[in-house]
């Protein structure tokens, strides 16, 4: 019995320890099928993380927000509106894009880029209190066979700019009118850090076409 208790105890100190490995391990496997170093990667990576704390401010607004309560009663109330931007879910993703678009072909890109927003507007909804949602799974299914049909030379660049342009236009864009309506406080483009949709969708696609 002491023995086990001792690994019992062993386990749970190593276990986290063990998550945080293997999730920089598959963030970074994902950045270098870009092209990027271990190094760069993980840098890129940590850089991600941190920046998942900073909103930066866009607008700020008075807005009616409208509620729906019981028997399908419509409540109005006005609220103060902060929207924001956040550096790891969707800046430092965007500026990675600007880098590989550089050398990336226009046509696979603007074409994965318009099928992932086809489908991440089609598939999310705006949740009340929470934001978008959406199954992370259809853009990246779309996004990997897209790249892979139009650029099987680079399909892993193709995937991650298609599958970052594509969450963020279909799925936060063209989703911010409604999200504006039913949300009060601060909305944050991205701003599930580095769990976002964009960032997910981006480094998980990639890491597919890349296999």
């Amino acid at each position: 019995m002491p023995y086990l208790v001792l690994l019992f105890i062993a386990a749970v100190f190593i276990l986290p320890f063990f998550i945080v490995f293997l999730f920089l391990n598959f963030f970074t496997a994902g950045l270098t099928q870009l092209g990027f170093s271990v190094g760069t990667g993980l840098f890129l990576v940590f850089l991600i993380i941190l920046g998942s704390f900073i909103e930066i401010p866009l607008t700020k607004r008075k807005a009616e927000v409208i509620r729906q309560r019981f028997f399908g009663l419509i409540e109005r109330e006005r609220v103060s509106q902060s929207l924001t931007i956040n550096l790891g879910g969707a800046v430092i993703p965007l500026f990675i894009v600007a880098f590989l678009f550089l050398t990336t072909p226009f046509f696979p890109v603007l074409s994965t880029t318009m099928a992932v927003t086809f489908v991440s507007w089609k598939f999310s909804k705006v949740v009340p209190g929470m934001g978008v949602v959406m199954p992370t799974f259809i853009p990246v299914i779309t996004a990997v066979i897209t790249a892979l049909l139009l650029s099987p030379e680079s399909p892993e660049t193709v995937a991650f700019i298609g599958g970052v342009l594509g969450v963020l236009i279909g799925g936060d864009l063209f989703n911010l009118p409604d999200v504006l309506g039913q949300n009060k406080g601060v909305i944050s483009i991205g701003g599930a850090g580095v769990f976002d949709g964009i960032v997910l969708v981006g480094v998980i696609s990639a890491l597919l076409a890349g296999i």
